[in-house]
């Protein structure tokens, strides 16, 4: 799965830092960087910070390639989203000391997979599956039930849990155990969740709790596996109090054959 850069083409220093971001490759972003191009030029409408937020990869290397653009002079102003991004625990306790209202603060950012829209910093946190910062802003009083915006169709209004049940590679699912134990809710029931909204792959996702999302990761465009599907399954079950059956046909034999 790529997303549609139809500027991409038409500079080859844009297309290399692309393709580094795609794979979250911190030599491939340093060496586009030092070849001199202009982190600061837009394309398409946006900074390419946004395109490496808004990828859909995800990685431990992810903060390091967002680390070296902002030392390249790459701007995110709002300091709370910065110290989630990085997963900095120290960034954000001192951002949160001057901030009063930090664990209400909402934003919005463009997100391959579940809508970061009107988010908390634990649906970011959640999103990138940094359990550092996750934990942290646990143990400072975030909501780990906290709902996302709504939008015109009545969708979204998620918790931060939507965002690790199915997540890219299964990297979140450390983080849904974090929020599984603090109290997040198995039962939320949402009319619907806009998964992958404004790129090719979007598609809306009816009547879905966090259980029924997490196995809509068996959905061809969300290219996530049965083994991870179901392991998270099982997991959501149990802090629920629900059962597991003992003989699952995963992997499928049908579709193994």
């Amino acid at each position: 799965m790529q997303p549609t850069r139809s500027g991409a083409h038409m500079n080859p220093q844009f297309a290399a830092l692309l393709i580094a971001f795609e794979s979250h490759s911190v030599e491939g972003v340093k060496a586009v960087l030092d070849a001199g191009f202009d982190i600061q030029d837009a394309v398409d409408g946006k900074a390419p910070l946004d395109y490496l937020i808004e990828m859909y990869f995800r990685s431990d290397a992810f903060v390091d390639c967002l680390r070296l653009l902002l030392d390249h002079g790459a701007r995110l102003e709002d300091r709370l989203v910065r110290a989630v991004l990085l997963n900095d625990v120290t960034e954000l306790d001192t951002t949160v000391a001057d901030n009063s209202g930090a664990l209400n603060h909402r934003t919005s950012l463009n997100c391959a997979f579940t809508p970061l829209s009107g988010a908390t910093l634990l649906h970011i946190a959640a999103e990138y599956g940094h359990l550092k910062v996750a934990r942290r802003l646990i143990e400072l009083g975030a909501d780990v039930n906290a709902r996302a915006a709504v939008d015109e169709n009545g969708f979204n209004g998620h918790t931060p849990l939507f965002h690790t049940v199915n997540s890219n590679r299964n990297r979140s699912a450390p983080v849904m155990r974090l929020l599984l134990d603090a109290g997040a809710r198995t039962d939320v029931l949402l009319p619907g969740i806009t998964w992958g909204r404004g790129f090719d792959w979007e598609t809306v996702c009816f009547d879905v709790t966090p259980i029924s999302y997490a196995q809509l990761g068996l959905l061809r465009q969300m290219q996530r596996t049965e083994v991870d599907t179901y392991e998270n399954i099982k997991v959501l079950l149990a802090a629920a109090g629900r059962g597991f059956p003992p003989h699952l046909n995963v992997p499928n034999r049908y579709l193994a054959e």
